[in-house]
């Protein structure tokens, strides 16, 4: 806002008359009412059907056609659907269902395939008769994906002929041909390509793809899906699922990729209908200490969840509480378990299926139906009480795994108490190796952890002290990965991060109390910097996870090579970098444009290459090695940094804490993920797993520090 200037007068605004706002009133007539026809209110609020314009709602869109295929297969008249992913951002969804009617509707006196592709709310999942269960609730799946695509085909094969018709953001530009087809063939072909209008990036990734159309298959079972890559002729690609044991396949599956011992002998599965509701529950307890409950209605995943895992999770919890009771010798100390208790190590998939789902949205992320946890609570309170009496030695390790998690769990609350005593909010004290900064809001705070005196000395020495905070390490700090939070609340480095960070851990978390927006993890540009790293990613993934999911994470980028020559600085943070600014100096290459940022002594040279350009230039650099020799390098100077400790703190605020020159990297939930599984094959009890990662990419390794 501009200030006033001080010789300006105010102004006075007369207030507004009963005539001025009767006149304003009287202009509001029924030419202001706006009526959107057709799909026009898809593309003008696309976010309300389909969540969002990014890359999630790029991918539901093939995800909400699929699932009309899955419908088919519900219904009993599918057996096979094939997606392919084409050049030119196209996807086709082929099944051999019953092929969408192309008769004529009588109400909206459109041939009925049209109808369903160019209209809201039109489709067989209402009537009640064609679709007992299915996932596409709405009835708006695939005329939304008819409205935000630049181009879709519909091709229906029924009654040996083949029907087809074409459209442009949601409407038809041709009539619904027919031509003679294959005698006996039956289905519906969807082929669309996403409007670059509505998605501001359009790029399919075949894993999101890949994982999403796994888990359909182990819920369709017997049914072949298969997904093939045809974008490029070079590096196409093709994956067909196909499983007969339905859930049971897909949690040996889970246990299997996440690598750890169940414990039991027998895994649990039922499959029962109650309420006229078909519910399937498998699970199992591993030696894990992390659980992973993935629900399903109606085949759509419900990462939110919903009324069902509420009656699965009441249902679990109970069960083992009264199985507790009545074998009160194994429960001396009289305790109760809680939910938290009951589901550690647990892993659980929870299906049901029902004729009218309450989703929560377009998106279908959590289920409403309060039926539904009636339902499942007494399928899984009947089934699960019958298998722990079948199978007593199962039931023994179940519970005494439970057992040791409640133990933990009050040893955890003794231990965080006394460490919450000494927060910052109580006693307004501070970890003794914090330096904090001097500005108290939390939007322009930053925390800089990293390893090691030598490194907090320098960091300390090179911040901004009105907006920069250092807490130094000592040491790598515990590995969560198998540890339960009472010993974590003995490690005096989590402690400091606990009391730094002010938000407390676990059911005390508080995000609002967060002292710094910015988490900046600083360590070294090696081997041993990245252990670290991973280490504490694991640990704000495990316990302090909406600092992740809110983007509060970030990780520097300290360079690996300084490299001098007169008043002239430069800075790589690789070796590709290196040899690319050598061959800059000495005259052998000019292709890569290399940007100066001035300072007080002479200029910093400052090279940012992305990954693909690093790979491109990769051969190049091995070649051009050939043709250095020493006389080439006279005047230059090539320091390589071991640490952060051995930059200079002038140094160190150029390259990685300058807010106008450094790189940060934003951790988003899936790095935490991959970070998380890493740990678990790198530091499990599991050595199988870790022989073969270091097989894997052994040879990958090109510099190692030893």
């Amino acid at each position: 806002m501009s200030k006033q200037n001080k010789d300006q007068k105010p102004v006075n605004i007369p207030k507004p008359t009963i005539d001025d706002i009767h006149n304003d009133v009287s202009g509001y007539t029924a030419k202001d009412i706006y009526v959107l026809e057709g799909l026009e209110p898809v593309r003008r609020r696309p976010g309300m059907y389909i969540g969002s314009t990014g890359l999630s709602g790029l991918h539901h869109l093939i995800f909400e056609v699929t699932d009309n295929s899955l419908d088919e297969v519900a219904a009993g008249f599918c057996k096979n659907i094939e997606i392919s992913l084409l050049p030119n951002n196209r996807v086709s969804v082929l099944d051999d269902g019953r092929g969408i009617p192309v008769d004529i509707h009588k109400q909206t006196k459109k041939s009925a395939l049209e109808t369903v592709l160019t209209t809201l709310h039109a489709g067989a999942k209402f009537g009640g008769k064609s679709y007992k269960i299915a996932g596409g609730l709405h009835g708006v799946g695939v005329s939304v994906v008819n409205a935000l695509s630049k181009y879709l085909k519909a091709e229906v094969y029924r009654d040996n002929f083949v029907y087809w018709q074409e459209y442009k953001q949601g409407k038809p530009i041709s009539k619904v041909n027919k031509e003679k087809g294959e005698k006996g063939k039956h289905g519906t072909k969807i082929t669309f390509e996403p409007d670059e209008e509505i998605f501001p990036e359009i790029k399919f990734d075949w894993k999101t793809i890949l994982d999403h159309l796994r888990e359909q298959a182990y819920l369709a079972k017997q049914v072949k899906i298969t997904l093939q890559d045809l974008r490029e002729k070079d590096n196409e690609k093709k994956y067909v699922f196909y499983f007969s044991s339905g859930l049971v396949s897909f949690l040996q599956f889970l246990l299997f990729d996440r690598e750890v011992k169940s414990l039991q002998k027998q895994l649990f599965y039922v499959k029962d209908e109650c309420q006229d509701m078909q519910i399937e529950i498998a699970l199992a307890y591993t030696e894990d200490i992390e659980s992973v409950e993935i629900s399903f209605a109606n085949n759509i995943k419900t990462p939110e969840g919903g009324m069902h895992l509420t009656g699965f999770r009441t249902a679990l919890t109970r069960v083992l509480n009264d199985y507790l009771k009545e074998h009160s010798d194994k429960n001396k100390e009289n305790i109760s378990l809680t939910g938290d208790d009951v589901r550690e190590g647990l892993v659980a998939l929870i299906s049901i299926k029902l004729h009218e789902p309450q989703f929560e949205g377009q998106t279908k992320a959590k289920l409403g139906n309060p039926d539904a946890r009636v339902a499942v609570d007494q399928v899984m309170s009947k089934a699960f009480r019958d298998f722990l009496e079948k199978n007593p030695d199962d039931a023994k390790r179940i519970l005494e795994k439970c057992m040791i998690s409640a133990r933990a769990r009050n040893a955890a609350k003794t231990a965080r108490d006394n460490v919450l005593r000494k927060s910052v909010f109580e006693t307004a004290t501070l970890p003794g190796k914090l330096a904090d900064c001097i500005s108290n809001k939390p939007s322009e705070s930053e925390l800089f952890i990293v390893e090691g005196e030598s490194a907090g000395g320098s960091t300390k020495q090179a911040r901004d002290r009105n907006i920069q905070a250092v807490l130094p390490l000592r040491g790598k700090i515990l590995n969560v990965e198998k540890a339960r939070l009472d010993k974590m609340m003995a490690s005096e480095e989590i402690k400091a991060i606990i009391l730094a960070l002010g938000t407390a851990i676990s059911e005390n978390f508080n995000l609002n109390k967060l002292r710094y927006h910015k988490i900046i993890l600083a360590a070294d540009a090696d081997c041993d910097g990245a252990h670290i790293r991973i280490l504490l990613l694991t640990l704000f993934y495990r316990y302090f996870k909406p600092l992740v999911e809110n983007g509060y994470i970030y990780i520097a980028q300290p360079p690996l090579y300084r490299i001098q020559k007169g008043k002239d600085i430069y800075y790589a943070y690789n070796d590709s970098q290196k040899e690319q600014i050598l061959q800059k100096i000495i005259g052998l290459s000019d292709k890569k444009e290399i940007k100066d940022n001035k300072t007080t002594k002479g200029k910093i040279k400052l090279v940012v290459e992305s990954e693909e350009e690093q790979q491109d230039h990769q051969e190049e650099h091995k070649n051009s090695e050939q043709e250095l020799n020493m006389d080439n390098y006279k005047g230059i100077s090539i320091q390589r940094y071991k640490g952060l400790g051995e930059m200079n703190p002038e140094q160190l605020w150029e390259t990685t804490m300058d807010p106008a020159n450094r790189v940060l990297l934003k951790v988003t939930v899936k790095d935490a993920q991959d970070a998380d599984k890493l740990m678990s094959i790198l530091m499990g009890d599991e050595v199988l797993p870790r022989k073969k990662f270091i097989e894997a990419y052994a040879k990958k390794v090109k510099n190692l520090d030893i």
